[in-house]
């Protein structure tokens, strides 16, 4: 082979080196462009949904009758704060969205009757917007504040201004059964209650909350006078007691779960009959008590071992049972005689 042909092939070689590099050096350009675009495209932002507060409906399917409230939400994901008394007695919850398509079925995560607060879980719900949380601790007599809420159960949000009138105030609640709380460290405020505001926010001028409207007067029914006071229970308080029920810490005064059912109205007192006990009114079919053989007239005087001398503390060994469990309930019948029943309590309504 002569010179100039050995150079020749040597210069085809280097030129075929050169294209192969090329191509690879352009493939090579081509991921890593295609890596910088995925490291820099945008990710899809999912708009928030809402105010942060929401209209809450409930069913109260053994009464047959429907009543309405307020919540907050404190997660995206469907956390809602409430009163306990807006949601007492609910066979079935939906939380509302208003101004938007969006309505959302809810359980009962876990409640404090006697705080009136309770945390429910929007079934399925995401990217909802939170309020914003201010700190009670520094609320002051006659700060201007704004309530907002389903006033009326009307399904729309309404907001009335008013200030702080008192802080650290106790009040006595009741309800329809004459059940009563005490409910203490109230903010007090002239801001216009009105019916289906409770579980709703107290902002302050900076739009955060520092309150969870609860009561006008001294009802739960918001039976409310011209001029009469409204309460709302501190944030700081409420969203501690959400804290405990939402990581399942039951006490005295938290239930979490689902509430025991035994299936029965009762009163303290029934014509004939001046003893103390619960007097059974009415029976639910099919319910646990029917299922024991309680009818109405029977008064019970004991409940999982506990003595029971009113309609009033039935209540409350009721709800710190569990739904599923086993107890012996003593009663007496229509004779008079001591009797002694076991009772599989069912899953029910909130108290």
């Amino acid at each position: 082979m002569s010179y100039n042909e050995s150079c020749e092939m040597t210069r085809r070689f280097l030129m075929r080196r050169r294209s192969r590099l090329a191509v690879l050096l352009v493939a090579a350009l081509t991921a890593v462009g295609t890596i910088t675009g995925v490291a820099l495209a945008k990710p899809r932002v999912v708009p928030l949904v809402g105010t942060g507060v929401v209209v809450i409906d409930t069913n109260l399917g053994y009464q047959s009758a429907q009543a309405a409230g307020t919540g907050m939400v404190l997660t995206s994901s469907g956390e809602i704060l409430t009163n306990n008394h807006v949601i007492r007695g609910a066979t079935t919850i939906k939380v509302v969205l208003p101004g938007t398509r969006h309505s959302y079925d809810a359980r009962v995560v876990g409640y404090d009757v006697s705080d009136d607060v309770a945390v429910l879980q929007a079934s399925g719900a995401s990217h909802l917007r939170t309020v914003a949380v201010g700190n009670s601790a520094t609320v002051k007599v006659g700060q201007p504040v704004t309530a907002v809420g389903n006033a009326g159960g009307s399904g729309s949000l309404v907001s009335a201004a008013g200030t702080v009138t008192g802080v650290a105030r106790s009040i006595e609640v009741s309800d329809e059964n004459g059940n009563t709380e005490q409910l203490t460290g109230l903010i007090e405020t002239d801001a216009g209650l009105q019916p289906g505001d409770s579980g709703g926010p107290l902002f302050n001028a900076g739009k955060k909350v520092i309150g969870m409207d609860t009561a006008a007067s001294t009802s739960y029914g918001f039976q409310q006078a011209a001029g009469s006071a409204g309460y709302a229970i501190p944030v700081n308080k409420a969203l501690a007691i959400a804290k405990a029920i939402v990581a399942g810490k039951a006490s005295a005064t938290v239930h979490i779960g689902a509430t025991g059912f035994l299936g029965i109205s009762v009163a303290s007192s029934y014509p004939g009959y001046d003893g103390t006990g619960a007097v059974i009114v009415s029976v639910v079919d099919g319910g646990p008590a029917a299922g024991a053989g309680l009818v109405p007239g029977d008064v019970i005087t004991s409940f999982a071992g506990h003595a029971v001398t009113s309609a009033a503390s039935l209540g409350p060994l009721v709800v710190a049972a569990k739904a599923g469990s086993t107890v012996a309930v003593t009663y007496l019948d229509q004779t008079g005689a001591s009797q002694t029943a076991t009772v599989t309590l069912a899953s029910g309504p909130p108290q």
